[in-house]
């Protein structure tokens, strides 16, 4: 979007308006007896299309949004939220939050952010990246990743479709301390799921592309490839033998690894003393050569962010260093339970990367280190218990023998314990997956107990 253009965008437009009506209804909550009150905006609109075997299966235009309000009064908290951005209908709503707030419990944990912490002049992170774009020119990118697939192998029998989605919206916030703060963001992705079968077996593979940018998403022609590859590899799977073996999860699910850690580390399950990491600032988590950084503000990246869901300012933070824990994740209310200070994870991280330097490789570096044992590619089921940390999930990859690509394998479930899995992670591989709020690598575990026939 060009300069001259800016001053006509609808999006940066609406921004613009609702931040005046969050300031109303900032002003309207002081009026009705609310010692503070805190405001959330965030609106979406944008495309949605979908096809199957080449046919138009879903066209869907979103532009919903909804306006939040918390008041607190007397160390009492009430909430409500409206669609409705008409002053007849903010005042009724928050005029009921004003009233839920008179039956509620005294908590003194509750409360807005401290003044001092908040992020009054965010920076601009370069996440707004709007592409105009047909009905027409979606459903053909769409359709041209669904025949890129089907033209290379014929085994690839079906489809269970393609889709492009591209939103533009934006995230208001505001509360009593005088913070009145908003971002305007894009996002951007196309998909395709494809079905392959040979004899008896039929086997489901997809790959993706997103971007906050629509030039560098990759093209539809690529996506159908990846994701023909995908579902080609994993026909005809075996089972194997129950054993202990190392396992290498695969880039592009090795972030659920990270996921359970941020689980374990979050303040909601450590004040509950719902985690196996209680205590733990200081103590040796993983290896000494592992290090994990949060860097919220790098420029167009998914998970950046100049401030969290409660304004609070986000910055650069080490998590992991030399394999020691750093930090817990914090909002204004966990800390305060815990006796410390939020560190703006409200809403979630912003931007791990994750190092291994000394104990890195690419994708084929890391399969000749793991030698024979188990590369996972695909996890199912929920087994992870984040109080005690035994980890079981339903899993499917590939069997690996000397370093090499041996052949499928499926109906299979890797368990163990987080706490000796991530004492146990002997290497993260350069592979880095950038699609999403955590970049990180392959990672190679010593050993954990597959179950098989």
């Amino acid at each position: 979007m060009t300069p001259a253009s800016k001053s006509h965008d609808p999006i940066r437009q609406q921004l613009s308006e609702v931040k005046a009506r969050v300031a109303t209804v900032l002003e309207l909550a002081k009026s009705l007896g609310a010692d503070g009150a805190e405001v959330a905006m965030s609106r979406q609109q944008g495309l949605s299309v979908s096809t199957r075997m080449g046919e138009v299966e879903n066209v869907e235009f979103t532009n919903d949004g909804a306006l939040g309000i918390t008041v607190y009064r007397q160390g009492r908290k009430g909430s409500a939220s409206t669609a409705d951005l008409s002053e007849q209908a903010l005042t009724k709503t928050v005029t009921a939050a004003v009233n839920i707030a008179k039956y509620t419990s005294v908590d003194d944990c509750s409360g807005l952010a401290d003044k001092a912490l908040l992020a009054m002049q965010p920076l601009d992170l370069d996440l707004y990246h709007p592409h105009e774009i047909s009905t027409e020119e979606a459903i053909d990118l769409a359709k041209e990743c669904e025949e890129s697939a089907l033209a290379v192998d014929a085994r690839i029998s079906n489809s269970d479709g393609a889709s492009f989605d591209s939103f533009s919206g934006f995230k208001v916030y505001g509360n009593s301390h005088g913070q009145l703060v908003g971002y305007p963001s894009t996002r951007h992705s196309l998909s395709c799921v494809m079905i392959a079968s040979d004899g008896d077996d039929m086997e489901r593979d997809y790959a993706y592309t997103v971007n906050r940018d629509f030039a560098l998403l990759e093209s539809a022609k690529n996506i159908g490839l990846q994701a023909s590859q995908e579902v080609l590899s994993r026909l005809n799977p075996q089972t194997i033998a129950t054993s202990k073996v190392p396992v290498l999860f695969r880039a592009d699910i090795a972030n659920t690894i990270w996921g359970h850690f941020i689980a374990a580390i979050s303040g909601g399950n450590l004040y509950r003393k719902s985690s196996f990491l209680l205590d733990a600032i200081g103590n040796d988590v993983f290896p000494k050569f592992l290090n994990i950084s949060e860097r919220p503000h790098i420029a167009r990246a998914l998970a950046s962010s100049a401030f969290d869901s409660e304004g609070v300012l986000t910055q650069d933070r080490e998590i992991i260093s030399q394999g020691a824990l750093q930090t817990y994740l914090l909002t204004s209310y966990s800390a305060r339970k815990l006796g410390l200070t939020t560190t703006g994870h409200a809403g979630g991280i912003h931007n791990w990367l994750v190092d291994a330097k000394g104990h890195d490789g690419s994708f084929d570096a890391m399969l000749k280190t793991l030698g024979t044992g188990l590369l996972v590619t695909e996890l199912m089921g929920q087994g992870v218990n984040i109080i005690n940390g035994d980890y079981s999930r339903g899993a499917a990859g590939f069997w690996v023998e000397n370093g090499e690509i041996a052949y499928p394998v499926s109906e299979i479930t890797i368990a163990g314990n987080l706490a000796q899995m991530f004492k146990g992670i002997v290497a993260v591989g350069s592979d880095v997956d950038l699609r999403g709020s955590i970049h990180t690598g392959s990672i190679l575990i010593d050993e954990m107990q597959v179950a098989g026939h």
